[in-house]
C-alpha cells in the first residue's frame, strides 16, 4: 500500500493569528516547503455525517485575493463534484453561483473604490 504525507506548518503571531502558512507533500514535485496565504481543508466524518473544516488565512491576505481564492475554490469544487457524480445540472449551478459571486465582489470593489 502506498502512503502520502502532507505537512502543514502555520506560524502564528502573539495573538495566534496566522502569519505564514507553509506546506509540503511527499508526492509533490516541489523539493521545498511551499508558501500559501490561505488554506481550506475539509474532512468528511461518516459516523457523524458532518464536514470537519480548517480554514486559515494569513493577516496579509488581501480581500481581492480572498475573493479570487473563493471563486477558484468554488470552481474546483464544481469540477470535483462533476467527476464524482456526473450531475451536470448541479455542477452548472455551482459554477453559476461562483461566477455570480465573483461579479458581485467586483461590483462591490468598484463601488468602494469610487467612494475612496
Amino acid at each position: 500500500m502506498n502512503k502520502s504525507t502532507i505537512i502543514i506548518e502555520v506560524q502564528l503571531d502573539e495573538n495566534k493569528v496566522p502569519e505564514k502558512i507553509n506546506w509540503t507533500a511527499t508526492d509533490s514535485t516541489a523539493n521545498e516547503m511551499q508558501t500559501a496565504k490561505s488554506m481550506m481543508i475539509a474532512f468528511w466524518d461518516a459516523a457523524e455525517k458532518a464536514a470537519l473544516r480548517i480554514d486559515l488565512w494569513t493577516k496579509d491576505m488581501m480581500v481581492d485575493e480572498m475573493a479570487d481564492f473563493y471563486y477558484q475554490t468554488f470552481m474546483g469544487m464544481a469540477d470535483a463534484y462533476e467527476r464524482a457524480t456526473h450531475q451536470q445540472e448541479l455542477v452548472h449551478d455551482i459554477k453559476h453561483f461562483a461566477q455570480d459571486f465573483y461579479q458581485k465582489f467586483r461590483a462591490i470593489q468598484m463601488k468602494e473604490n469610487k467612494l475612496s
